[in-house]
């Protein structure tokens, strides 16, 4: 079995990233972006699959870790008989290299260390030709090559590169590995203790641009660095989470490849960026969007890569038998080729976020968003597969149409607010056919509660969103009924599902964890309906399933008390700032949140 998820930390450099286990191991890379292939997949299968390993030779008595402050430099710290020594791992930041570095360090005693390096180029199919060429360990196979750099003699043994040594107290060992293309010429050598030092100063000065200085800032900052290291630095483009096929159920087949960017996260990423005043990174964003979404409306996809293709052709690695056998191992999403309603209203609503927060843009950015309507005004009716990406037939689903009314909502209060031109009388009969039908067909009035679909009596969490987004108001007893009753029936142990699996709405098989930002969702939900003291305990319970680092995954089993899901997922922690954010802010201007439909960070920066 590999280490439960949440003993891993993650390490970057806003190219892709890696996951470090509390043991020491690099059991997950992809080079030279977070889409290419892994040359360490030892997460979903076993070591011969590619692995990094720095550990104490002698049984380890104690572990802890830490980030250092306002960095994702990770430092791991073993306690044995003989000593203390610490690894300190991070990925320097730059856009001309790609390296991992890591030190080494004695504490105290004199410690004997273990490594061994075991490269698997495309998920661990790959075995590379291996060679010591003067100080170099170099690694090649194909377009590929990895060159391992350290003080301590490496030497092969059964078809891996292993070292053996020694650490002082105040000695320091590095060991630096690149990247490169293999056609191209080996880089200039960095020195690593001068990598690690601009890389920490990077980081902090990032990190001090953070205008968030309420009660829970540091888990705010620890959210914020943990959505840059998951921003694809040239394009702007913000992926869901740096892994695929972790399970949603363990042994489970929920597995799915998140390494891509939804449109979907549009608005939370947004708003979460506004919020800790990254300007910048939010431009960066809409622009990534914007390039996304232009073309035909009726080509529109959920997900992206990073760079903005859209064949994201799903395949099954077989020979990797997935983490703790939850097979398939999959790479690339078909939920790319899906027809989802919801994500035109979120392209509108994040423009429309982005206008408010007084991003400036250009008229083309308003053709695009017209011509998205012109599309949806003929095509709102239809089936889709919904927001959680069904695997079974299409339906009306209630969230969608939601969304689909908030694409007219935000575009009518574009041209009120910022004078923009559009039909907006046609507009506004739409949107009010859509609201009215939602209420009508989405509605359950036997059981006061909206439902997942027109005509089913399931719940669906998505449904909490309908006063965030303003579809009603906080207080409208529908929408109060519809909160109840997801409290009654789609929550474990005080967390809360997505659905119920046991439907077979998605035609998968049931089970999975409880859905943590639909939890988040749920705090904010009762936030703003004026339950302030059940929504903080709420999102204070949420922090506590925090790892020792700070980091959240898509889902969590409770009876397990694992998390679930690829992880760290960005969706979480965008939610948690999110929350963080509206339970900072005066109860007044919560309530305007609710009232007005306008996402905290546009209400805090007009306030």
């Amino acid at each position: 079995m590999p280490l439960p998820i949440e003993e891993y930390a993650l390490i970057g450099d806003c190219h892709t990233a890696a996951l470090v286990g509390r043991d020491g191991s690099i059991d997950w890379l992809c080079l030279p972006r977070f889409d290419s292939g892994a040359c360490f997949s030892a997460l979903l299968g076993a070591p011969e699959h590619g692995r990094w390993l720095i550990a104490p030779q002698a049984a380890i008595r104690s572990t802890r870790r830490q980030y250092r402050d306002g960095t994702l430099i990770l430092e791991t710290e073993f306690e044995t008989d003989d000593g203390v020594v610490r690894i300190i791992d991070c990925m320097p930041v730059s856009d001309e290299r790609w390296d991992v570095l890591r030190i080494v360090e004695g504490v105290s005693g004199r410690v004997a260390m273990s490594m061994e390096l075991i490269i698997r180029f495309d998920y661990g199919s790959i075995v590379p030709w291996v060679q010591q060429v003067d100080d170099v360990l170099l690694a090649t196979a194909g377009p590929h090559t990895l060159e391992l750099r350290t003080t301590v003699d490496v030497h092969g043994e059964n078809m891996k590169s292993v070292a053996e040594f020694h650490v002082n107290e105040g000695e320091r060992v590095p060991f630096s590995l690149n990247y490169r293309p293999s056609y191209e010429a080996t880089q200039i050598i960095v020195d690593p203790e001068e990598s690690l030092k601009i890389t920490e100063s990077g980081w902090r000065k990032w990190s001090e641009r953070n205008i968030y200085q309420g009660r829970w800032r540091d888990a705010v900052v620890r959210s914020l660095i943990t959505l840059r290291a998951l921003i694809y630095a040239p394009t702007g483009g913000i992926i869901a989470a740096p892994t695929t096929s972790l399970p949603e159920q363990l042994g489970g087949v929920r597995n799915w490849d998140y390494r891509y960017c939804w449109l979907r996260d549009a608005t939370f990423t947004l708003n979460a960026l506004l919020l800790a005043g990254y300007q910048d990174e939010a431009i960066a964003w809409r622009e990534w969007l914007l390039r996304a979404a232009a073309g035909s409306p009726e080509d529109l996809q959920i997900l992206y890569s990073v760079t903005g293709e859209r064949r994201l052709d799903e395949t099954v690695l077989d020979w990797l038998p997935g983490y703790g056998n939850a097979a398939p191992v999959r790479v690339g999403n078909a939920a790319s080729k899906q027809f989802q309603l919801d994500v035109y209203g979120e392209v509108m609503d994040t423009l429309h976020l982005a206008r408010s927060a007084g991003m400036e843009s250009d008229l083309s950015t308003w053709k695009i968003q017209v011509a998205l309507l012109h599309f949806l005004e003929s095509n709102w009716q239809l089936p889709d597969e919904g927001i959680w990406e069904i695997r079974g037939p299409r339906l009306h689903f209630t969230h969608s149409k939601v969304m689909a009314w908030v694409a007219f909502d935000r575009a009518i209060k574009d041209v009120e607010v910022f004078g923009l031109e559009g039909p907006v009388a046609r507009w506004r009969e739409v949107r009010d056919t859509i609201h009215a039908q939602v209420c009508a067909e989405g509605y359950d009035a036997i059981n006061n509660t909206f439902v997942q679909s027109y005509g089913s009596s399931h719940l669906d969490a998505s449904l909490l969103l309908m006063m965030q987004v303003g579809f009603l108001p906080c207080d409208d007893p529908r929408v109060r009924g519809t909160v109840e009753a997801i409290e009654r029936s789609l929550m474990v142990n005080g967390l809360v599902l997505r659905y119920s699996t046991g439907t077979n709405v998605d035609a998968l098989p049931p089970g999975e964890g409880v859905f943590l930002p639909c939890s988040f969702w749920l705090a904010d939900s009762l936030v703003l309906m004026g339950r302030r003291e059940e929504g903080e305990a709420l999102f204070e319970r949420l922090l506590d399933l925090r790892n020792d680092v700070g980091l959240l995954s898509e889902e969590y089993d409770v009876p397990g008390r694992h998390m679930l899901g690829n992880f760290p997922q960005a969706l979480t922690h965008m939610a948690l700032i999110n929350t963080a954010r509206l339970l900072s802010i005066p109860v007044q201007q919560a309530t305007r949140v609710g009232d007005t439909a306008q996402r905290p960070g546009s209400v805090t920066r007009t306030s």
